[in-house]
């Protein structure tokens, strides 16, 4: 069964929040992965600036089916995701329109949108080494490829390797390193676990926390979430590691995404585009930092005071769309290593 029509067959009813008749030039319909305490402050900010209304159905998954199963009808005029896999699930089921813009062409570097202008980045995120305070620098394995070193054995805890957020670091050692190599590593990784691979990002801090291991993979962003968050045993979970940006003195540390492009059926294009840009803006990309502790995409912007406080890192600059191409052979390499 083909892709498309897997999501078609699978198709969850969502309950309808947009009418499939709105279609206003001073109106934008958005179909949002994104939780809405984290897009509420850029609506708002919008609407603040342009008067438009904007109208958002939010949902974990669910809105590549749906958007599916509209067809030509769906109201939707721009969608917002994150994570490369994510993204490019649209784009393999022709939902984007392609976009020429003079302004997200300058503001986006090019390895952070797609060669045909179907997405764009608009937050970044590393996937970093979270590190026990009680380990020296000394101690801390400084690459990825560190991780997979015997003297680690059973000092490291990570979510289960095919969640995309690792799936998506495995295909940037395949475009490093070649596939033999991101085998052996994968493997060794596995060898080195202290656990079977479980929980999300947090739960790797939390596991670090109650010495269960000395390292973990997890994303940059998850540990401004737990430091600020309002629950004080994640505070704590916080308090325990440090973050180590893996690669500076090679490739650089991975990185991720969260993005969106203009719905291929968007009755309000221009109205879109207008949008997209906005999210480019300095006051956008500073809200990135602010309410999610997540990195600027736009270079000439400066990263929030507290992210500059977890320290300076080089990025790796290999282009995201060569990471959704090699998505499948990574997935076959942590298949092949039981991660």
């Amino acid at each position: 069964m083909s892709r498309r029509l897997a999501f078609l067959s699978a198709a969850a009813a969502l309950a309808l929040a947009i009418p499939a008749t709105a279609a206003s030039a001073n109106e934008l319909n958005i179909y949002s992965h994104r939780q809405p305490f984290l897009l509420k402050p850029f609506i708002d900010a919008y609407t603040k600036k342009t008067g438009t209304k904007v109208n958002v159905v939010y949902a974990s998954k669910g809105l590549a089916q749906r958007m599916l199963s509209e067809g030509e009808q769906s109201p939707a005029d721009v969608v917002l995701t994150v994570d490369i896999a994510r993204l490019m699930t649209y784009v393999e089921n022709d939902l984007l329109a392609k976009v020429s813009s003079q302004t997200l062409g300058d503001n986006i570097p090019a390895n952070l949108r797609d060669p045909e202008g179907r997405w764009y980045a608009f937050s970044t995120r590393a996937r970093v080494i979270a590190v026990s305070k009680k380990v020296s620098e000394e101690d801390a394995p400084k690459r990825y490829e560190d991780l997979a070193d015997e003297k680690y054995k059973g000092r490291l805890c990570s979510r289960p390797g095919s969640h995309v957020y690792n799936r998506a670091l495995v295909a940037s050692v395949i475009a490093t390193a070649g596939t033999d190599a991101a085998q052996t590593w994968a493997n060794g990784v596995v060898a080195n676990l202290a656990r079977r691979p479980q929980g999300n990002d947090r739960a790797q801090a939390k596991a670090i926390h109650e010495g269960e291991c000395d390292f973990a993979i997890m994303n940059s962003y998850y540990y401004g979430a737990m430091k600020f968050g309002d629950r004080p045993e994640q505070k704590k979970w916080a308090d325990a590691i440090r973050l180590v940006f893996p690669n500076q003195e090679g490739r650089g540390a991975h990185v991720n995404v969260s993005g969106g492009g203009v719905a291929k059926f968007s009755k309000n294009k221009e109205e879109a585009v207008r949008f997209l840009e906005f999210l480019t803006s300095q006051e956008a990309q500073t809200l990135y930092g602010t309410v999610n502790y997540e990195y600027p995409s736009n270079p000439s912007v400066k990263p929030t005071t507290e992210l500059q406080s977890w320290g300076d890192f080089k990025a790796d600059t290999l282009p995201l769309s060569k990471v959704a191409d090699l998505a499948p052979e990574a997935q076959k390499v942590i298949d092949r290593a039981g991660w």
